[in-house]
């Protein structure tokens, strides 16, 4: 089994200074934590895999292609791949769980 701790993991992502921390990847999947702080700006571009966001703590919206909704602690959103997304709007730090299905990054063209 392998276990973690929200606190842990945000701790190890703030002390490598990224916004994204991938703690787990295996052959079908690829799980991190992903932190933006209020009034920041996402710049993140459409992914080869399927995603999902679980949102751990924070308020803001996110712009799904052309649907666009608000989010808190508990909002959950699924992002086909290749489907352009990005957060916005962030009135308080959101702390935010990632599942790519397969692992980030492992269809992206070589």
């Amino acid at each position: 089994m392998d276990a973690f701790e929200i606190g842990d993991l945000a701790q190890e992502r703030e002390q490598s200074g990224e916004r994204y921390l991938e703690f787990q990847k295996l052959p079908g999947l690829s799980t991190g934590i992903y932190h933006l702080p209020a009034e920041s700006v996402d710049t993140q571009q459409p992914h080869t895999e399927d995603e999902v966001y679980y949102v751990i703590a924070g308020k803001g919206a996110i712009q799904v292609a052309d649907e666009d909704r608000l989010v808190g602690p508990g909002s959950i959103v699924f992002v086909e791949r290749h489907v352009d997304h990005r957060f916005h709007s962030i009135t308080e730090d959101l702390t935010i769980f990632v599942a790519f299905a397969p692992p980030r990054g492992s269809l992206a063209e070589v």
